[in-house]
């Protein structure tokens, strides 16, 4: 027989909504990969940090490019 799996939807709800911040309507949008990309599951690594975005920004900076005067 198959196992069945069970959501704890609780749980999942106090993370997105608590945790992450989001309101109802963005949590109920997101499909289960999403959340567990923002959850930092599934992809081996832990989720962007507000340093590692900095560097990001640094390195790649909005600008106004040729096309966009």
């Amino acid at each position: 027989m198959a196992e069945v799996r069970v959501f704890d939807w609780a749980a999942l709800m106090r993370a997105g909504l608590r945790g992450l911040g989001l309101s109802p309507d963005q949590f109920w949008a997101l499909t289960p990969a999403e959340l567990q990309v923002l959850l930092g599951e599934g992809s081996g690594t832990a989720p962007m940090g507000r340093a590692r975005l900095d560097e990001l920004a640094a390195a790649y900076p909005d600008r106004k490019g040729v096309d966009d005067e």
